[in-house]
């Protein structure tokens, strides 16, 4: 994790920059603020305390559709941590068809290193381009035939020719009276595709290249005790795809694609994989966000016929890797102690004191979510960077056709989604998503036919749009 940028993250700082994204919930974007700066303050402290200063995990209790979710990722993409979501109810029990929670870490450490690896090719992006260009160089100068057995010296211009299969570029050549020597010609010659390459002339110039195996440079998979039978599949299947591709391939391509393929492995040749795993693995260990969602489906499964696998025995599985355990990844042994475990549910028919006694002594922070209001409603509409009446602009503005949302149209989606909610299954914020949609359905249709125009969003309008499916109680249930 970062520290610098940490330090710069006060809790007060990242509670504004989350309600830049997510209306309401201050308990719980306070908490999450918190747990995120002891994470920059246990860096501070001696070494021999540090290992001792656990992240105190944190169960957010409140109905579906009010923010959960989206409150564990924009804190991790805060921080720039490795941040995984899974569903609760897709594991079972070691020993039972289906995943196991040891697999949790598993992906979560495949996210960081492709985190890690993003980062690095972006680092040296610039040294690879120059490489390319290189390259490119060579090619073009193969390509096109530009050193001629006669002394030519290459004007800048492109010229082109038809040979029946199509229109091919190429460098006009006029004859060289000095009388250049054969070396100071081919430097002349790179220097003017040089030039044509950084003006773009060439971008459409068919080449011939090299590429190296899509997995070269890529640590082969090593299997190590403990690892999941899945696992083992896996990497055998990697092994023999490694095996497979260990040729150079040859591709004929425009010169803009050649590029973007050539960087890419340039890229990779200058990064260091083994440090790519390191820091990867570090940043698991030290700042990686795990969201637990549903964890109220695996409560009360008890069957007396025989073992809850999906309900005590997740729990059971679960409580180990929550708190503070090592699982054998294809990267090697991962330690989950610094692991920070954000679990969510809505508890509505059971409670949180429904968890296994030494599960709930591991999420010791609880936070309740707060119910949306109608003025909640209004607030998401407008507000948020993201808001979706700003996503809808921003999508028909590419149609030439401006969309403007009057006051008492916002409202009225906002009244009319808080009325669904009562009606039907409350299903929080969503629920705007059907109202706007239902509401922009017509516009987005015959938005081609507007160019050019400000089309309004009133209340009569929201009004009209959904008057059907407000009339018929019925089809509402099925639409809204």
């Amino acid at each position: 994790m970062d520290e610098n940028k940490l330090e710069s993250l006060t809790p007060q700082h990242m509670v504004l920059e989350l309600d830049k994204y997510i209306v309401g919930q201050p308990k719980a974007k306070r908490a999450l603020a918190i747990a995120l700066r002891n994470r920059y303050r246990r860096q501070l402290v001696p070494k021999d305390l540090r290992s001792e200063i656990t992240p105190k995990n944190i169960l957010m209790i409140g109905p579906t559709g009010v923010g959960k979710t989206e409150l564990a990722r924009r804190m991790a993409k805060l921080a720039d941590a490795p941040f995984i979501k899974v569903e609760a109810t897709k594991f079972t029990e070691v020993g039972y068809v289906g995943r196991d929670v040891e697999s949790i870490v598993r992906d979560l450490v495949e996210t960081s290193v492709n985190m890690v690896h993003d980062a690095r090719m972006e680092e040296v992006r610039s040294t690879a381009e120059g490489l390319v260009t290189e390259k490119l160089i060579g090619y073009l100068i193969g390509s096109l035939d530009v050193v001629a057995a006669e002394p030519v010296a290459l004007t800048g211009q492109v010229a082109v020719s038809t040979d029946g299969a199509g229109a091919t570029a190429q460098p006009a050549a006029t004859e060289d009276k000095k009388g250049v020597t054969g070396p100071a010609r081919r430097r002349r010659s790179r220097k003017a595709v040089a030039k044509m390459l950084a003006d773009q002339k060439l971008e459409e110039q068919i080449i011939e290249i090299e590429l190296e195996p899509e997995d070269a440079g890529w640590p082969a998979m090593e299997f190590t005790a403990g690892i999941s039978s899945d696992d083992v599949s896996d990497a055998f299947q990697d092994f023999l795809a490694h095996m497979q591709s260990q040729k150079k391939r040859s591709r004929q391509v425009p010169v803009k694609e050649a590029r973007r393929l050539l960087i890419q492995e340039e890229s990779n040749k200058l990064i260091d994989w083994d440090q790519v795993v390191d820091q990867a693995v570090e940043k698991v260990e030290q700042g990686a966000i795990v969201f637990i969602d549903e964890i109220d489906k695996i409560v009360g499964r008890g069957s007396e016929t025989g073992p809850d696998v999906s309900g005590e025995g997740v729990q059971r599985d679960l409580l180990p890797i929550v708190e503070g355990s090592q699982v054998t990844t294809r990267y090697g042994a991962v330690k989950t102690d610094h692991i920070l475990f954000v679990a969510a549910g809505a508890f509505g028919r059971v409670k949180p004191s429904d968890l296994i006694p030494e599960l709930q002594g591991r999420f010791p922070i609880r936070v309740e979510l707060n119910r949306l209001s109608y003025d909640d409603f209004v607030n998401i509409l407008t507000q948020p960077n993201n808001a979706l009446t700003k996503q809808y602009q921003a999508l028909l503005k590419m149609e030439n056709v401006d969309l403007e949302f009057t006051d008492d149209g916002l409202r009225a989606m906002a009244k009319r989604a808080c009325d669904m909610n009562e009606l039907h299954e409350n299903i929080g914020a969503r629920r705007l998503h059907t109202i706007v949609e239902r509401v922009l359905e017509e516009i987005n249709f015959s938005a081609s036919e507007h160019n050019g125009e400000t089309l309004v969003v009133d209340a009569a309008y929201v009004e009209s749009q959904l008057a059907e499916a407000i009339s018929n109680p019925d089809l509402s249930r099925y639409i809204l």
